[in-house]
């Protein structure tokens, strides 16, 4: 299955999974906000769920971050398309970076992230998460998703997205910082993997 606004990725046969990112959100550019709750511009909102509704298929369940950001994208959509059964799934929340979140990138300490750099699957950020925590509460979401056998659309952020490229090759580690994904949709975009 493809679309205009991503590329395919193989996830198993049967089995479309449609990754959404959520809008732009209402933060400066810069800033460090995985985990942080910030909402999303209502406008940039609407746009990508009229184009998400025209696009989607029937039958699909429907999955989302319940960070306010991915649930405005959710309950717009669900004005747009009653047919979605709808979950929120915590997760599917970014991850989380400690006393990082709500800094500039280029204000916290360049240790830290050398050391991050250094131990990118178990440097806790900020004091937050590590990344191998974060792949496998991404990988149990995802393997439920397989499980269930159902289409489905995840409401997510770039980071999802991210760790779910990996998944979808098998990968449920990331060692090294090289070997994280830099691509990602972009806001209010997705990606669809069957």
């Amino acid at each position: 299955m493809s679309t205009s606004q991503g590329v395919d990725q193989p996830l198993a046969p049967a089995i479309a999974l449609w990754l959404v990112r959520h809008a732009q959100p209402l933060v400066e550019p810069g800033v460090c906000y995985g985990a942080m709750d910030v909402a999303a511009d209502p406008h940039a909102t609407q746009l990508a769920a009229q184009a998400l509704a025209d696009a989607l298929p029937l039958g699909l369940a429907l999955v989302s971050s319940p960070l306010q950001r991915c649930e405005q994208l959710t309950k717009v959509l669900r004005g747009l398309r009653p047919d979605l059964t709808c979950t929120f799934d915590a997760r599917l929340t970014e991850m989380d970076f400690g006393r990082w979140e709500g800094q500039r990138w280029d204000a916290i300490d360049r240790t830290e992230l050398d050391n991050w750099t250094q131990a990118f699957a178990t440097w806790r950020c900020g004091g937050g998460e590590c990344v191998q925590g974060f792949m496998d509460r991404v990988g149990a979401a995802w393997d439920a998703t397989r499980a269930s056998g159902q289409p489905t659309v995840w409401i997510a952020h770039a980071g999802v997205i991210r760790a779910a490229q990996l998944l979808a090759q098998g990968q449920r580690q990331t060692d090294r910082a090289e070997q994280w994904p830099k691509a990602a949709p972009a806001f209010g975009q997705w990606w669809v993997q069957t």
